[in-house]
């Protein structure tokens, strides 16, 4: 059975709306533009859609070199674009890392879309986020949440769906990487594949959280809980539940939809 590259996927802003791309450059830290803006409160901690589930209804286009264009409901467009201002440090799970702000009219866009002071922040190109160096020694990744990609067979939510009463789209769990052609969870056992040209090592499951119950198009929690309450079921381990898997790219270059999946080991 031949596997293929069936969906592929950034996230400019991190917890907006997916945003699909036919073709993407890859680089050390992910998909090119995968993840570099973010919001933060008032101290400077990374708010994603666990706490604010209407950031999902932001929807970010790139607009010229560090730049996107953000359109929310309600909400006149926004271009969003890295102040000439002094670097701050701002905090992504245990991590800190120097990021460039906004200008104050672009925080207060967002502030009032979410009802709480917070601001944007840009990823500084010349810093550096390590990843847990349990999984690598050099590695980096951007403002995601520890990896620089996420990969998931179209099979596991096919199989997820056929539980659940209301089926989910594979783009409630925020992957980069779609592959279809396998069976069920086959990226379990995976430990490194081929894209393309590309060469990628999967280091680690994706462990899931509340965020997987937001429906991002209405931005709202699913009032029943689902799909993670069904994944409990079934899916959970040692480390909580797990789907999907963490993938750090050993070349970089281009990949696009369509290409050939292979695994290596």
């Amino acid at each position: 059975m031949t596997i293929t590259l069936s969906g592929l996927y950034v996230y400019p802003l991190k917890s907006c709306a997916p945003l699909p791309q036919p073709a993407a450059e890859v680089d050390p830290r992910g998909l090119a533009g995968d993840r570099r803006w973010m919001v933060v409160d008032a101290d400077g901690r990374f708010v994603t859609g666990r706490q604010q589930p209407r950031l999902t209804l932001v929807r970010a286009c790139p607009d010229g070199p560090d730049a996107l264009r953000l359109d929310a409901p309600d909400l006149p467009t926004l271009r969003l674009a890295p102040a000439a201002a002094e670097r701050t440090a701002v905090t992504v799970w245990g991590s800190r890392v120097l990021a460039l702000p906004a200008e104050p009219a672009a925080d207060a866009w967002i502030s009032g879309f979410l009802g709480q002071p917070a601001r944007f922040v840009h990823m500084d190109p010349a810093a550096t986020r390590r990843i847990d160096g349990r999984y690598s020694e050099a590695g980096e990744v951007s403002f995601a949440d520890g990896f620089p990609l996420l990969l998931l067979s179209a099979a596991a939510v096919d199989l997820l769906n056929t539980r659940l009463a209301r089926p989910v789209s594979p783009l409630r769990f925020r992957p980069n990487l779609i592959v279809a052609g396998t069976e069920a969870h086959a990226e379990d056992r995976w430990k490194r594949v081929r894209i393309g040209d590309l060469v990628f090592e999967v280091v680690k499951p994706c462990t899931r959280c509340v965020f997987t119950t937001v429906d991002f198009e209405r931005g709202v929690r699913d009032p029943d809980g689902e799909p993670l309450r069904t994944l409990l079921t079934y899916r959970r381990g040692a480390d909580g539940v797990t789907f999907g898997q963490n993938l750090i790219p050993l070349t970089g270059g281009g990949v696009r939809v369509g290409d050939r999946v292979d695994v290596l080991d």
